[in-house]
């Protein structure tokens, strides 16, 4: 019994009936108005309360589906984040590229996995890596030399994802941040994209560092980095902190192209002959 009074449609059917017999009463207290007239007003006024709970009832269900299939799009989500992270394991070259397009895609789908999404990214670039391009006591033949390059190209395509996933400079929204202390990179270029926090200390740059037009929100740290050919920052806006203590570039740094919130710590560093300061 206290189950039914409870009951939203049996609560409607009452105001329902207590509106049509309430407006029928009141409209019959008026002599120029028929019978039949007062009972139909009466009834219109009784269905609209019907009416009312119908377009809420509806309403309900509706937002009860949306709710069932955000559920399933964050199950499916959560599936799809698991398996390509279990794949990124994979022996084989082209399924540890296809995880990583999964993950990006999965970023773009769904922002609250972006920062995550780089993370991994990240964790991966930091991976013991070598290659012959690098210094390594490594003995080289035909067979571990292919198997580097091919790792080196999976590299790559992380790179290349990460800069993909980062929103453009000049946008709003949540900054993103990236890890790559102790990495070793290839070709890493942001350029024009907006980074927040920035650490990449004791890493090791086989080409170069991109950051033309790129905005850097948070704290830039380059400390202890080894960069063999490129540091280009045409353009880009540091708005925090910038750390390169002891780095070492092999190519002139043009530091006067770009726009720094205070002078960049460099203690310690060393750039190729024709670098210019800011």
């Amino acid at each position: 019994m206290r189950r039914l009074l409870k009951s939203p449609l049996l609560w409607t059917l009452l105001s329902s009936v207590a509106v049509l017999v309430g407006v029928t009463a009141w409209l019959l207290m008026d002599r120029a108005t028929s019978r039949g007239d007062a009972l139909k007003t009466g009834a219109l006024a009784g269905g609209a309360i019907a009416a009312l709970y119908g377009l809420w009832l509806n309403d309900r269900r509706r937002r009860t589906e949306e709710d069932r299939h955000e559920i399933e799009r964050s199950r499916i989500s959560d599936e799809r984040f698991a398996k390509s992270i279990e794949l990124l394991g994979n022996e084989a070259d082209q399924v540890r590229v296809g995880a990583m397009h999964s993950l990006a895609g999965l970023a773009r789908t769904r922002p609250e996995y972006r920062q995550t999404v780089l993370d991994v990214l990240c964790a991966y670039l930091r991976r013991p890596f070598d290659h012959p391009k690098f210094p390594s006591d490594t003995e080289w033949d035909k067979e571990n030399r292919a198997e580097a390059e091919r790792e080196r190209l999976v590299r790559r395509a992380a790179e290349r994802l990460i800069r993909d996933i980062l929103p453009h400079a000049g946008t709003t929204g949540p900054t993103l941040g990236l890890n790559l202390s102790d990495a070793r990179l290839d070709k890493l270029e942001l350029l024009g994209r907006r980074v927040g926090w920035f650490g990449a200390d004791r890493s090791e740059v086989l080409h170069h560092i991109d950051l033309t037009d790129a905005e850097l929100a948070g704290k830039f740290s380059l400390r202890g980095v080894t960069i063999q050919g490129r540091f280009e920052v045409t353009r880009a806006t540091f708005k925090r902190k910038v750390l390169m203590d002891n780095t070492v570039v092999g190519k002139p740094v043009d530091f006067s192209v770009a726009t720094f919130a205070e002078a960049p710590s460099v203690e310690g560093a060393k750039f190729a002959e024709g670098s210019k300061m800011s």
